[in-house]
This record gives structure tokens, C-alpha cells and sequence, in this order.
């Protein structure tokens, strides 16, 4: 891997996940384009540069956010393999709450291989560990069978149900709470 290339914060069999960069945009964006369908009506990425640029601005500079793009294992590309999907911890709280709100999403060449389970897996052992969180929150539209499967295959527990918790796609939609904690991971 070239001096100058994004490293990998964790590895697992099949996957890395890194932290997002500026130059990840046109990747990222082309990425979001091509998974419109798959992303509707549950989570809008940004697809162009524009958007991009702001999202990820957030995602460096907010001490309240943190951005995971989850990169399949290639050893022949500078920086890892392409993008499959992205975790990001919104929301993070420090002091007596230690917690943060994940958001994530995996890209349609992606979808269905596993590799979003193996990289929510390899960011939540990142943010139990290196980030010192006790607490990570999935909150997922009931209807979103897809996601509401990723969260029970990492662990994660129903604990509630939020009507009209947030606006999207033009209206308040309600969700799931799902959660997982720090000795639930080390414990299991």
C-alpha cells in the first residue's frame, strides 16, 4: 500500500473499514447512483460531489460523528479494495452516557455477500474498543427487513418502538430501537 494511502482502522477475512476522506467522493457517489434502488425509500446518500463534499466534512470534523467506509480486500488497488457499503456513529455523547446512533448502508455491487455484517461487526468492536463507547443504537423503519436482519446478526436486541421518530423521504416514520452494549460484545 503506497505511503499516502488510507489505512485500514480494523481488518476482518473479506473486509477493512477506514475512515472517510475527500478523495473518497467519486467513488462513494457513483456508488450511491448506482444503488438508488436499493437504498429507497430507507436512507438518501449523497450522490454528487457537492453533497458529498458537505457529508463528509461532517463526518471528518464533528467530534459528535464518526464515518466508516467499509472496503472489500484488495491488495492490487492504493488504499484497499472498492467501497461496499458505510457505518457511521451519529450523536456520539461522552461522560456517564458513553453512546452513539449508528446509520448505515451498503452499496447494491455489495448487497446480500455478507460484507456489511462483517464490517458493522469490525466498527462495533472499533468503537467498543479504540473510542471507549459502552452504547450503540440502531433505530430502523419496521419495514426495512434488510437492515432490521444485519442488526439481530450482530448482536444487536429490540428494545423499543419510536412512532414517528424521524423525517424522511417527506414524512415522520416510525422505528425500531435496537441496541447492543459493550459487555454484550465481551461477553459473547
Amino acid at each position: 500500500m503506497p505511503h499516502n494511502a488510507p489505512r485500514h482502522l480494523a481488518e476482518g477475512p473479506r473486509v477493512g473499514i477506514r475512515h472517510f476522506t475527500h478523495e473518497d467522493g467519486a467513488e462513494f457517489t457513483a456508488r450511491a447512483r448506482e444503488s438508488k434502488d436499493l437504498h429507497h425509500p430507507w436512507l438518501f446518500p449523497p450522490d454528487s460531489a457537492e453533497a458529498y463534499d458537505a457529508y463528509a466534512s461532517r463526518l471528518i470534523e464533528d467530534p459528535t460523528k464518526a464515518g466508516f467506509l467499509v472496503c472489500e480486500k484488495d491488495t492490487g488497488k492504493a488504499g484497499g479494495g472498492s467501497i461496499a457499503g458505510f457505518v457511521n456513529i451519529n450523536n456520539i455523547v461522552q461522560g456517564g452516557f458513553l453512546s452513539g446512533a449508528l446509520g448505515y448502508g451498503a452499496f447494491a455491487h455489495a448487497a446480500g455477500r455478507g460484507l456489511m455484517r462483517e464490517g458493522l461487526d469490525l466498527v462495533v468492536r472499533h468503537a467498543f474498543g479504540p473510542m471507549r463507547l459502552h452504547r450503540l443504537e440502531i433505530n430502523v423503519q419496521p419495514g426495512n427487513a434488510a437492515s432490521i436482519a444485519l442488526a439481530r446478526a450482530c448482536g444487536f436486541h429490540l428494545e423499543g418502538f419510536s412512532p414517528r421518530m424521524l423525517f424522511i423521504d417527506g414524512a415522520w416514520r416510525d422505528h425500531q430501537r435496537w441496541a447492543i452494549t459493550a459487555e454484550t460484545v465481551t461477553s459473547g
